[in-house]
């Protein structure tokens, strides 16, 4: 991957959106050499999906929260069924340290919150849970690329 491969990854990440055109502009080649790198990034596993960006807000799920799960064994497929079917759950982890699982909800309000942790103690194995409510985000992205060092960026 060169500088180019990262720059159009980058304008991707941005905005999906962007036409071939748009991208090859960005990077002073034709459309066809760009559509055929994202076409290679696409196939070799660097870009996976195409998607959007929603806001929680407007969707009417403004609290987001982090769970940290305790649960008896140290891989329940309870958990994962249950996370799995709950679509307030937008991500779980494995995790080493005092809980086995970090999970990741968004739901409408304090008491939503407060139901969702009830639901979770129906879970077998699920032993216990400490959640931190977010207040404020102030940085929230994807994974990037990071440039190599000593690599040059594409021209202007």
């Amino acid at each position: 991957m060169d500088a180019i491969d990262r720059t159009l990854i980058g304008l991707l990440q941005e905005d999906a959106g962007r036409t071939y055109a748009d991208l090859a502009a960005a990077v002073s080649l034709s459309t066809g050499a760009v559509h055929e790198r994202v076409r290679k990034l696409r196939q070799r596993g660097v870009i996976v999906r195409t998607t959007v960006d929603l806001d929680a807000k407007s969707l009417g799920r403004p609290v987001l929260a982090f769970i940290l799960v305790e649960t008896e064994g140290w891989i329940t497929k309870a958990v994962h069924r249950a996370s799995i079917e709950d679509p307030r759950v937008e991500d779980l982890h494995t995790v080493a340290g005092e809980a086995n699982f970090l999970m990741k909800v968004r739901v409408e309000d304090p008491a939503e919150l407060q139901r969702f942790l009830r639901s979770l103690y129906d879970v077998e194995g699920v032993r216990r849970t400490r959640t931190l409510m977010v207040l404020d985000t102030y940085v929230d992205r994807r994974p990037g690329v990071l440039p190599v060092s000593g690599e040059s960026s594409p021209p202007d």
